[in-house]
């Protein structure tokens, strides 16, 4: 059955047709989130996510769209929102080890700074224009299209430059944690 029939019927809430399409895209979904993802586990978990993702806005997708293209957005955008999780769950794991050991320089130097200004430190460090990007993603919440237009850029771009952004910010974690 075509993918824009199985919308239709999606649309309806039909199981059947959500269980077709789940079978038809999620090794698909599932391989791509392993380009990005470490873990098999983390992998899976995003499988699920855009699934269940699917099932609650199924009343908004249009049959007429690109469905695959559709599954890969909100992948993008999972993967992106555990990538974060990943991030903030590291800086809290700093802190906390932190407050527990002063026994180095850069223990009491953490610990003499909030959680926000040392992650501010960190995103300052970026080039000018991966800085201003990042920050009107992650501080004023905007969408990657809107960033897009606002700075006349292509989205590709805008995600290169968060996905590069992330990928500094993992390092000075793996680095700082050297140090701890």
């Amino acid at each position: 059955m075509e993918d824009n029939k199985l919308i239709s019927l999606l649309k309806q809430s039909n199981k059947d047709a959500f269980t077709t399409l789940y079978k038809n895209y999620w090794r698909q979904v599932y391989n791509f989130s392993r380009l990005y993802l470490t873990t098999k586990e983390a992998a899976e978990e995003v499988v699920q996510e855009v699934f269940i993702k699917v099932w609650e806005s199924r009343d908004f997708i249009r049959e007429e769209d690109n469905f695959k293209g559709l599954l890969f957005i909100i992948t993008r955008n999972m993967i992106f929102n555990q990538h974060r999780k990943s991030v903030n769950e590291d800086f809290y794991k700093m802190t906390v080890l932190t407050a527990m050991e002063a026994s180095y320089d850069i223990e009491e130097e953490i610990e003499a700074k909030s959680l926000g200004e040392y992650i501010d430190m960190l995103i300052a460090e970026l080039p000018p224009r991966r800085q201003i990007i990042f920050n009107l993603s992650r501080k004023e919440n905007k969408t990657y299209k809107e960033i897009a237009e606002l700075l006349d850029i292509s989205e590709k771009t805008v995600e290169n430059q968060i996905r590069e952004a992330l990928k500094y910010l993992r390092q000075n974690i793996t680095l700082l944690s050297l140090f701890l």
